[in-house]
Order: C-alpha cells, then structure tokens, then sequence
C-alpha cells in the first residue's frame, strides 16, 4: 500500500505540471507575447549521448530487497521535432532475502526506447516513453535472459544548446520465468534522472525569408531587338542583331544532321526531294521544315547551302553528286517561303569533309548529307 500511495503522489505530481505548462502553452497561442526562451520551433537532430541514475522499486516477488539505485546510458536523437529514439543499456543489482541463502540478483538491460514529445522545442516538455529490452538476470538462481518492456511519462527541458535535462517515471515488465518456475514474469517501478549532452556543432540557424523584390519598371512598350529592355542585358546592340532571350547575342545553328541521301541519288534532272531521301525520308522532312521554321524565326539570318556526298565513285563524279544535294535541298527552302537572296550556293564539296568514317554502311550514309552553314 505504501508503494501505491508513493508513485500515487509523483504521478499526481507530474501530472500537475504537464497541466500548469499546458495551460501556459494555451495562454500564449490564445493572444499572450510568447517569451523569449520559447520561440524557436526548430528542431535539433545531431545524435546525444544520456547518462542516468535513478530509484529502481523492486517487485516484492523476487524476494529481494525491495529498493536500490539503478543507473545507464542511452544514445540517440530526435528523428522529428516531437520523437526521439534511443539505445539504452542499464544495470541494477541487490540482495536475495537471507532466508533463501542471500547472495546477489543482478539485471544487466539492452533495448530500444520511443519518447514522444508535446509543446514547444525549449519549453518544459512532458512526454511519453515506451521501449523494450532484453534482460539478463544473474542470481543464484538463474543466469537467464528474457525479454522486457516498459512505459512512462517524462518532463525535459532544453538547458542550452548542448544540454538538456530529463526525469521520468516508468513501470517495466520483465517475463522472467526462469528464476522462480511459478512466475511468468515481475513487474518493476523506476524513476531517474539523465543528463543530455547533444555531439557535434549545433545546426546552422534558418536562413532569413527573401526580401520581395522592388517594383520593376512598365517597360512594355520598349523593346530592343524584339526583347523588352527591363530583361535585355545587352540594350546597346544595334537593331537586327541575332540576340537570345536576354538580349545578348546568340550564334544560331541550323542543324540538319538527319537529313541523309540514298546513294547515288539525287539523279541528274530530279526535283522532287522526297524519292532522293534516306527512308524513313518523313524523318528528313521533318528536319528541313524545323530548319524553314527557324529561318522564318531569324529573318536576318543568312545560310550557304551545301552538299556532301560519301567515297565511293570517282571526284569528278562526287563532285556533280554534291552540288546535285545542294540544289534539291536549296529548292526545298525557296519553294517553302524562304528567300533566295538569304541563301548562298548551292555548293557542292564532293567527299571532302566527311563527318564519319566511309568505311562502314553507316558511316558513308552520314557522309551523304547536306549542311546549313550559318553567315556570322
């Protein structure tokens, strides 16, 4: 009875000042200036180490003195800003009643416990803790080892940066069944005390919120280059420069790698492009139109057409081939828009300049080809 009316009294306790903070917790979200040592919410995740001592109230059914120091040491860190996990390992030792030999009972524990925790990061915070364990038992009876569990509740506050300080109460169950046949298992009270000493530097504190940006200027209606001069970097370029986005000069390039040729093809005297085209000639169809639309885009761009034929056949032949390429291809282009005085050429380079290796298929009918050559 006298062991109820005690941990009666310290959960009473307890309970009391989880309500008197919870109650000041209501108070300042109600409307009240939080103070100073409560406002930041942040939470500390480096690993901490926790040394602890405390009361250990034995289960009169081991038939040992009842009351004895215990003591551990825990490692861990909070994974979220209300959970912490630690790895714990704690002893407690006293004596069997002399009526049974005497002699020593030892409990060496290694578990996990879970704490969960309410209110604010720096505040008092009560929380709940629950864990299990593997116990070992070494008594003159029994060198044993069964598991455990135990639960709680719990009041911590952040002391400094590095240090906070934590004591609970628990009740621990231990399925001891070894020692004394006729038990299944005892039940233990702790209370205790630890120190939490966090490792390492503590976290960079959160950057500061982004200033907004001023107000920008209405430059809608100033543009240079077809940029509005609020986002040209480069205002001062003369009108009809080829620019990017920001009003900078941009190198454009029309590329028409894709655009092969079957072999010995186009024939002398063949217009119609799409015969003379590697298959599938959709694929280089569509190049060429992608290469009209960029012309359109950029109509101060100005390109040298010419063609290229792979090794095979004779230079004089290759010749012929090359300039035959250049011109279906230049004909392509004027038919769908383009002017002809944007175009130079057509030339034809023959099998000078090829771009792969002639000795292979593949290689040749990359060879076979005809190039955009942007005028910078």
């Amino acid at each position: 009875m006298k062991r109820q009316c005690l941990f009666l009294s310290v959960a009473l306790a307890l309970g009391a000042t989880f309500g008197v903070h919870a109650q000041d917790n209501t108070s300042t979200a109600a409307g009240s200036a939080p103070s100073s040592d409560v406002t930041n919410t942040s939470f500390d995740d480096r690993w901490y180490v926790s040394p602890y001592v405390g009361w250990f109230h034995n289960d009169t059914k081991r038939l040992t003195n009842r009351n004895q120091i215990y003591y551990g040491l825990g490692i861990g860190k909070f994974v979220s800003p209300n959970v912490a996990v630690d790895l714990f390992a704690d002893r407690t030792q006293r004596r069997v009643d002399y009526d049974l030999g005497g002699g020593r009972w030892a409990s060496n524990n290694i578990g996990v416990d879970v704490r969960y925790f309410f209110l604010d990061w720096n505040a008092w915070r009560p929380y709940l803790v629950g864990g299990v364990m593997a116990s070992q038992h070494i008594d003159p009876f029994n060198h044993g080892v069964d598991p455990a569990a135990e639960g709680g509740v719990g009041l911590s506050k952040t002391i400094t940066e590095n240090i906070d300080i934590r004591g609970e109460i628990k009740y621990r169950y231990d399925w001891d069944n070894k020692t004394f046949p006729q038990r299944n298992g005892f039940g233990d009270a702790i209370a205790d005390v630890a120190m939490v000493f966090r490792l390492g530097p503590p976290p960079a504190p959160p950057a500061p919120p982004v200033a907004p940006p001023p107000p920008q200027p209405d430059c809608s209606k100033q543009f240079r280059n077809g940029v509005n001069l609020c986002d040209n970097k480069c205002p001062d370029l003369p009108e009809g420069t080829i620019v990017g986005p920001d009003g900078c000069p941009q190198k454009v390039v029309i590329d028409l790698k894709g655009v092969n040729f079957k072999f010995d093809r186009p024939k002398k005297g063949e217009t119609n492009i799409e015969p003379t085209l590697a298959v599938p000639s959709s694929d280089s169809l569509a190049i060429l139109d992608q290469a009209v639309d960029t012309l359109k885009r950029y109509p101060q761009v100005h390109v040298t057409v010419a063609g290229y034929t792979d090794s095979v056949g004779t230079a004089t032949y290759n010749q012929g081939l090359s300039e035959r390429r250049a011109k279906i291809v230049y004909d392509y282009l004027t038919s769908h828009g383009i002017d002809a005085s944007r175009l130079e050429g057509p030339i034809g380079h023959g099998l000078n300049d090829p771009i792969d290796t002639n000795k292979t298929a593949e290689g040749r009918a990359r060879n076979r080809r005809t190039e955009l050559q942007v005028q910078q």
